[in-house]
């Protein structure tokens, strides 16, 4: 599917979209306030994440740069919050990107 056709579908329905991802991120946060440090990090990054994603998608195609800034930034901090949760170390991080690139490299040579 062209995403020319995504993003019209996304824009005909932007409102309830918004509110999905609004709603998400209103529900893992109070997942992590109401459980504390026996809340389910890993699920909640992912959750949290996927909001983020869902609501810079809206803001990119709303033009609203200050709402595209703060969601891709949330973006991020998702990611690196879920490498954190899963409790990998930055070493096996560095390691596994170096793998992908030199598989990468032999299949483009």
């Amino acid at each position: 599917m062209p995403l020319s056709k995504i993003n019209s579908f996304v824009y005909s329905y932007i409102r309830f979209i918004e509110m999905l991802g609004v709603m998400m991120r209103i529900f893992s946060f109070s997942l992590v306030s109401w459980m504390g440090a026996d809340s389910p990090f890993l699920f909640v990054w992912a959750f949290n994440t996927a909001d983020a994603v869902i609501l810079s998608w809206c803001a990119i195609l709303k033009k609203d740069s200050a709402y595209t800034l703060l969601n891709v930034f949330w973006v991020l901090v998702g990611i690196v919050g879920m490498l954190r949760a899963s409790s990998l170390s930055f070493l096996a991080i560095k390691a596994a990107v170096l793998q992908w690139l030199a598989h990468t490299t032999n299949l483009l040579t």
